[in-house]
């Protein structure tokens, strides 16, 4: 994988973190990145993409907690097995939920509120 599979809009209103992290993981959930490949390293990717290592780190770990990626120590971050596409694309939706939330200043308890809501809970 190289850096030019991300390209990040300095103009854009989007968090670079999101612009990262969105781009792998809708790269993931296509199989472009497919499962088991080896991600850049953090500070590798910041490098490329003339960013700071912490706005890589925070990608890395938003898809991480996602399930979309697994860091295996020194070894690295790779892409992980997802299960079936449904469950890809469930993933992928919370995801851009929690940043949507997170970009209007609406805190974890606020959010999960909304949801329990739209499923009628």
């Amino acid at each position: 994988m190289s850096a030019n599979l991300i390209d990040i809009d300095p103009e854009s209103g989007v968090p670079p973190f999101e612009q990262v992290r969105s781009q792998l993981a809708r790269q993931i959930s296509d199989r472009t990145l497919a499962v088991g490949t080896r991600l850049p390293t953090v500070r590798a990717l910041a490098t490329d993409l003339g960013l700071a290592a912490n706005t890589v780190a925070r990608a890395y770990r938003e898809l991480e907690e996602a399930g979309m990626v697994e860091t295996r120590g020194r070894a690295g971050t790779f892409v992980s097995a997802l299960g079936d596409s449904s469950r890809t694309a469930l993933r992928q939706a919370a995801a851009d939920f929690a940043a949507k939330a997170n970009a209007l200043g609406i805190d974890t308890t606020e959010a999960l509120e909304a949801v329990r809501a739209a499923f009628g809970a």
